[in-house]
């Protein structure tokens, strides 16, 4: 289960600002702090099988390695996202359902899919700064990501930060998005990446 805070970045300054805030700096882990180049690319047949079913098939180059990650059951409230998700590490960005196989999901997902080709909806291209967070009642992963979302009918911004719920209560989640908030006047962000270009995706065709 993935579970998230996702707000609105107004500006690159306020962008900049969170990054070198000191607001968590006394819960940072040492050695966290890291930038990384990802791209993305999501899957699906031509007749849009797995949106239908709201799945959603994505493989990502994060710096170095590439990780196929299966997506579904999503929710959002607020800025606060929630779905359920596998990550399985790859060697390349061709889409291959069969590495989720050994999972329930995964075979749903070849039913699916039966023997349609699946083709590359859209892509994600953005850089992302995130370091981890240890408050004591849980650990977290604070993310910056700029760039931007592609698909064939037009491109989009992505300015956002997300701070993912790595192991402990989601009220303490909600109280660190709570400080971001109040400090930067952030707006939530209720829509995901991916959700955001199927929107172009659909106003266009």
């Amino acid at each position: 289960m993935e579970i998230e805070l996702k707000y609105r970045i107004p500006t690159p300054e306020v962008a900049d600002d969170i990054w070198n805030d000191k607001l968590f700096f006394s819960y940072e882990e040492d050695g966290s702090r890291e930038e990384l180049c990802f791209m993305a690319k999501y899957f699906d047949t031509s007749d849009c099988d797995l949106a239908k079913h709201s799945i959603a098939y994505r493989v990502r180059k994060e710096g170095c390695r590439w990780v196929a990650a299966l997506k579904w059951s999503g929710q959002s409230d607020g800025a606060l996202h929630t779905r359920e998700e596998i990550n399985v590490p790859v060697q390349d960005d061709r889409p291959d359902p069969s590495v989720f196989r050994e999972s329930e999901m995964g075979a749903v997902l070849e039913e699916i899919i039966g023997d349609k080709a699946l083709i590359g909806l859209l892509e994600t291209r953005f850089m992302r700064r995130r370091f981890r967070i240890d408050t004591g009642k849980g650990i977290f992963e604070l993310s910056i990501d700029q760039g931007k979302i592609v698909t064939p009918y037009g491109d989009e911004p992505i300015s956002e930060v997300e701070i993912e719920l790595f192991s402990g209560e989601s009220e303490e989640l909600e109280c660190l998005g709570r400080k971001l908030c109040g400090q930067y006047h952030l707006e939530k962000e209720s829509r995901s990446k991916y959700s955001r270009g199927i929107r172009i995706i659909k106003d266009n065709r």
